[in-house]
Parts: structure tokens; C-alpha cells; sequence
């Protein structure tokens, strides 16, 4: 990261929804690592929010954790608005959340309740868009940047991976619709879609018995031939938040080992 990046990315804080995840806390550090304050938010889990706050504040920078529900519309609204007042601007807004899948969450359309699909989509595209609805107004004044985590599965689609990649189709597009619309504020928008990682839902998965087989013919059919890293998925969005991807929106950048190739 050059200089320059660094000097204009401490004007503000990088907020990061589900920074208290094993990849979200994996982007909180390597956020703070290039010179950024960091506030973070997290639906359950304070003790890990708390932990990945701690990790910031090592690095000497300031950091906060905020329990946050995107569901509540004024709950996102009035917590937007503390971390803007606080840290004096928001210029980076890092979404890293969504709905957890468990193991059984993998099936074919024809298998997923109506009530399953509904629930899946409100966590996390009406919870996205009321992100987005509460931050953009903070953005324009610094001109700042989203990054959406989203998953691989939505340019090689998986069969029984519909509760993950259709509502991920959905944050991608609404991310591409604020770096078209909002572009001639100075703002950019983008995604990391995301493969299987070994942290997180990802290593979960890779520990339940009876999932070992299906992860290692995952593995195999993966040009690279691993899982990746949350360092890895950490290091695409720092790139896209900097200065140094300022020409670059409404762009998907994948960290899947080339899976979806």
C-alpha cells in the first residue's frame, strides 16, 4: 500500500458488519495494519467482538464494537450515525455478514421451505440494504467505499448452494447499482466473492463428521488444490478500500483458489 492510501485512509473509520467473524476479525486487522481506525459490529458474540477489537487497539488504533441487528431499520440508522460522530467520517463500509448455514442448509431448490427462503433473504439482502440506506449519506462526504463479502458459488453455481449464492446474487447487484448510481459522488463499491476458507462457517464445515469427504473433493476440484485463508480474503478487501483500487467499482474480485474457473 503506498503512502498516499495510508495518509487518506485514517480521514474516518472503516466500519466492518460481522467483524467479530473469523474472517471478519481477519479484515479488521489487516484494515488496521494499513493505518485505519476500525468499528466493527457483531449480531451475536460479543466476547469475540471484544477480542477483535482488542487486536486493533495492539496495533494502535482506535477500535469499537457495537452489537448490531440490520434488521432494525433504526437500530442500523442510530448506530451509523454514533460511529460518524465518533470518528469524525465513515469511509469505508466492509459488509462481512450474513446468515449462518449449517451443514443440513446445503439442498436443492425443491427441498427449501418458502418460510427457510424468506428468512435467508430478509438477514441478508433487506439487511444489506438497510446498511446501504443508512451509510450512504456518510460516504458521500468522504467520498468513501464499500466492499461486499459475497460467495464464488455466484459465478459457478453450485447444485444445492441456492440459501447462499441467491441471496449473495442480490447483495452483488445492489452493490453494482451504488457504484453506477453513486459513482458521481465519489463513491466506489465492490465485492469479494468468497470460496471455501478455512476459518469460520468454512472450518466448521471441515469439522463435522461425515462433511470431510465432501471437503476434500472440493479440494481436489479446485485448480489450487486447498482451502484458502482468511489473510487471504482480508488482504482483497484491503485492496479494494484503498487508494490504491481508486479506479476500480462495481467489480467482483474472487478468492476461491479458482474455483468457479
Amino acid at each position: 500500500m503506498t503512502q498516499q492510501s495510508e495518509v487518506s485512509a485514517r480521514q474516518g473509520v472503516a466500519l466492518v458488519i460481522g467483524g467479530s467473524g473469523g474472517i471478519g476479525q481477519a479484515i479488521c486487522r489487516r484494515l488496521a495494519e494499513a493505518g485505519n481506525d476500525v468499528a466493527l459490529t457483531y449480531r451475536n458474540g460479543a466476547d469475540r467482538a471484544q477480542v477483535a477489537a482488542a487486536a486493533v487497539q495492539a496495533l494502535d488504533r482506535r477500535a469499537s464494537a457495537h452489537a448490531l441487528d440490520l434488521c432494525d431499520v433504526e437500530q442500523v440508522q442510530r448506530v451509523v450515525d454514533e460511529i460518524e460522530l465518533a470518528y469524525g467520517g465513515i469511509h469505508t463500509v466492509v459488509y462481512a455478514s450474513g446468515p449462518k448455514l449449517t451443514h443440513d442448509g446445503f439442498k436443492p431448490i425443491a427441498s427449501v421451505l418458502p418460510d427457510e427462503w424468506r428468512r435467508i433473504v430478509e438477514a441478508d439482502v433487506i439487511g444489506y440494504f438497510n446498511l446501504l440506506h443508512a451509510c450512504l449519506p456518510a460516504l458521500r462526504r468522504t467520498q468513501g467505499s464499500v466492499v461486499a463479502l459475497t460467495t464464488a458459488g455466484t459465478r459457478r453455481y453450485p447444485s444445492g448452494d441456492i440459501l447462499s449464492a441467491g441471496p449473495k446474487a442480490a447483495v452483488e447487484l445492489l452493490t453494482r447499482g451504488v457504484a453506477r448510481e453513486e459513482g458521481r459522488y465519489g463513491i466506489r463499491a465492490n465485492c469479494v466473492g468468497v470460496g471455501w476458507i478455512d476459518a469460520g462457517q468454512g472450518r466448521e464445515m471441515k469439522e463435522i463428521d461425515g462433511q470431510a469427504s465432501f471437503m476434500e473433493r472440493f479440494i481436489k476440484a479446485t485448480p489450487l488444490r486447498r482451502l484458502g485463508t482468511a489473510e487471504e480474503v482480508a488482504a482483497a478487501v484491503q485492496y479494494l478500500a484503498s487508494d490504491d483500487a481508486r479506479y476500480v467499482t462495481g467489480n467482483l474480485i474472487c478468492v476461491d483458489g479458482g474455483g468457479c474457473v
